[in-house]
């Protein structure tokens, strides 16, 4: 992966307050710091908890939010805890956490950013961050994935590949994180052929492989050659379906291209271990100041990568076009839509 970010560069960016908003008028990497009355926290008393929507060996969402966890456990030394929660489990799980001292609760999802900010109140001495969202306070922020960079350039491939003029979407809970990133795959999409037909479809779960492989099942069914996910752990269910439906499927959040299925041609990926480690720097340093931190294919924390041993499936001018628009990206030349939330 080429350009990353760095720690010294993201922790920039923490010191800097930003409030609401799409991540467009967020901090940037020519940010100075700002001041902040968090004290520092000493070597071995450092506490950091990860609260998923879902199982962290679900090979993508979640997952990534864990390998984060870990580099914090392995690069800081810290005290590390993590478990699964639901939306009505949140506010409990985070003071809890911040009862027994916990100096930073990462919440994985556009779900607990508003828990955060409200249970941040209580707890001025626990920073609270979640991954998504735009309510913030003085120790609650959020970090902004750019993930419509790598939807809407997996969009083009799709649309450009073959003659269905079908592509599909499938996701989990109905969030406006997740509805960003499918309006980006269909702009992509639509780029290359105005035409084109994108289906959509919302399971309401993070992890049932059974609803996303039959929500699959029905766009290749209307001839969606093409689908793309958003479903955490059901994400194998389209994978499934695309291997019993002769579909190509793209992976997301992580790089899937290895899924045992044969049928992921390439990833819209999220680089998150620097991201969070970086977060937890700052933290540590009493230096967090709460923010909307955006981070994106420019700085290395988002990418899209093709399956090498797929990739010739694909026609070589299809692939020409993403990474010219890619390159785009990257210089800032080109500005992939997202929406505010």
């Amino acid at each position: 992966m080429t350009k990353f970010f760095g720690i010294l560069s993201l922790a920039a960016l923490m010191l800097v307050g930003c409030s609401g908003g799409d991540g467009g008028s967020n901090s940037s990497a020519n940010a100075t710091p700002a001041s902040s009355n968090n004290a520092p926290a000493t070597g071995g008393d450092f506490k950091v908890a990860l609260l998923t929507p879902g199982p962290v060996n679900d090979s993508g969402w979640c997952a990534l939010a864990y390998e984060g966890l870990m580099g914090i456990k392995d690069d800081m030394h810290a005290e590390v805890a993590n478990q699964v929660t639901k939306e009505s489990e949140i506010k409990e799980a985070m003071r809890s956490y911040a009862q027994k001292g916990y100096n930073l609760v990462l919440g994985h999802g556009f779900e607990f950013n508003k828990p955060g900010v409200e249970v941040s109140k209580d707890f001025p001495n626990t920073v609270f961050v979640s991954s998504s969202g735009s309510e913030t306070s003085k120790n609650a922020g959020t970090i902004r994935f750019y993930l419509e960079q790598s939807f809407y350039l997996a969009g083009a491939p799709a649309s450009k590949t073959r003659t269905t003029g079908v592509v599909g979407m499938v996701g989990g809970p109905e969030v406006p994180s997740i509805k960003s990133t499918f309006k980006a795959f269909k702009a992509g999409a639509e780029s290359v052929n105005p035409k084109i037909q994108v289906l959509e479809a919302f399971t309401g779960s993070n992890d049932d492989v059974a609803k996303a492989k039959q929500a699959a099942e029905q766009m290749i069914q209307k001839k969606a050659d093409f689908l793309i996910h958003q479903a955490n752990a059901g994400a194998q269910g389209v994978f499934n379906a695309c291997k019993e439906g002769h579909a190509w499927a793209f992976g997301a959040n992580t790089n899937q291209n290895d899924n045992e299925s044969g049928v992921v041609i390439g990833s819209a990926a999220i680089i998150a271990k620097p991201a969070f480690l970086g977060v937890a720097k700052v933290v540590k340093e009493g230096k967090f100041d709460g923010n909307v931190i955006q981070l994106d294919m420019e700085h290395g924390q988002i990418d899209f990568v093709f399956n090498d041993k797929l990739k010739s499936n694909l026609p070589a001018d299809a692939v020409a076009k993403m990474e010219e628009v890619k390159k785009d990206i990257v210089a800032g030349k080109f500005v992939v839509p997202k929406d505010k939330f």
